[in-house]
């Protein structure tokens, strides 16, 4: 499922994904690290609710946890941050403190 499209998240959402995550697994999550909130906001990794090919480019090298091969058929925004993308970085930040 996808937070924005599918769920409705919205920006506020985020926080709370970010708080109840660090809370309940004991982790610390930098601000722009699981949601890079600058790159959704420069346009030339986002132009018309679409991520870019740059962008896709960036977000990869941010964000090595998430799978964005499913965005290159149809790259909205609203489905880029899935719960698997959120699971796949606890796992990868858990894996990092054992």
């Amino acid at each position: 499922s996808t937070l924005t499209g599918d769920l409705g998240a919205e920006s506020i959402d985020f926080l709370d994904i970010v708080f109840r995550l660090e809370k309940n697994f004991a982790i610390k999550i930098p601000r722009g690290d699981l949601f890079p909130e600058n790159v959704l906001s420069d346009p030339q990794f986002v132009s018309g609710g679409k991520v870019t090919e740059k962008g896709l480019d960036e977000l990869r090298i941010r964000m090595p946890w998430a799978d964005f091969d499913r965005l290159k058929e149809n790259p909205n925004v609203q489905d880029l941050f899935t719960v698997e993308m959120i699971v796949n970085y606890v796992e990868t930040k858990l894996g990092s403190n054992g």
